[in-house]
């Protein structure tokens, strides 16, 4: 198995080798940058596996830079770092596209932890290459999706909850079970950023999302999928 290559794009000196040698001591190749312009250039021009973005970079933000690289197509999955624990900062940087965050002062084995379980959720979807429903059909393997033949919009995460919802279709999937399956969490406190995404992905698969046909609301519960 080749080795995975990671993008660290931090300010802090210090923490930007301290990171970079654990990484490189775990067998990850990594490549770093020190303000949000360098690292935009370097993730547009890699192929890395995984980014680690600090949130307060000069020259750009972590969550503009973020923002921007979900708007260019680019689906690599990013955890967050952030010296903020506001709930307010942990929303809007899901909502840009992070996959996960990590608060400083954190532990090394901590963030090494949320790397690899962003990374399983991001290669997990391998499992089911193709499914179709409706006028849409998904392709697990090349991350690409069609609806009415036309290309459709995915992140990496909506790929990941329409996964679990084809794996459990016409059953009831709790919001708790997708905050675990997708977010890797067994606990979270925001809940409501399911309900968020599947508001933005009923928009996308749905023909009327104000009365779905794919993914019905279960109320207190969760959802079904009758794709």
């Amino acid at each position: 198995m080749k080795p995975r290559r990671i993008l660290i794009i931090e300010d802090d000196q210090a923490m930007l080798s301290a990171l970079r040698l654990g990484f490189e001591h775990e067998g990850y190749l990594v490549e770093t940058a020190g303000d949000g312009a360098k690292g935009m250039r370097c993730a547009l021009a890699n192929d890395s596996d995984l980014l680690i973005l600090d949130v307060m970079l000069p020259k750009m933000s972590g969550l503009d830079l973020c923002r921007q690289l979900r708007a260019s197509g680019n689906k690599t999955p990013v955890i967050m770092l952030t010296a903020r624990g506001q709930e307010f900062d942990k929303v809007v940087g899901l909502k840009v596209g992070a996959d996960d965050y990590v608060t400083k002062p954190f532990s090394f084995l901590e963030l090494l932890a949320r790397v690899e379980a962003v990374l399983r959720r991001s290669h997990h979807i391998d499992a089911i290459d193709t499914y179709s429903f409706g006028n849409i059909i998904l392709d697990f393997k090349a991350l690409t999706a069609t609806k009415a033949q036309k290309a459709l919009d995915l992140s990496i995460r909506e790929f990941n909850i329409l996964k679990v919802f084809v794996e459990n279709r016409e059953t009831v999937v709790t919001r708790d079970k997708l905050l675990h399956e997708v977010w890797g969490y067994n606990r979270f406190s925001l809940t409501r950023t399911v309900d968020t995404h599947i508001v933005k992905l009923r928009q996308k698969i749905e023909d009327d999302p104000k009365n779905p046909r794919y993914i019905i609301t279960v109320p207190r519960i969760g959802y079904r999928f009758m794709g």
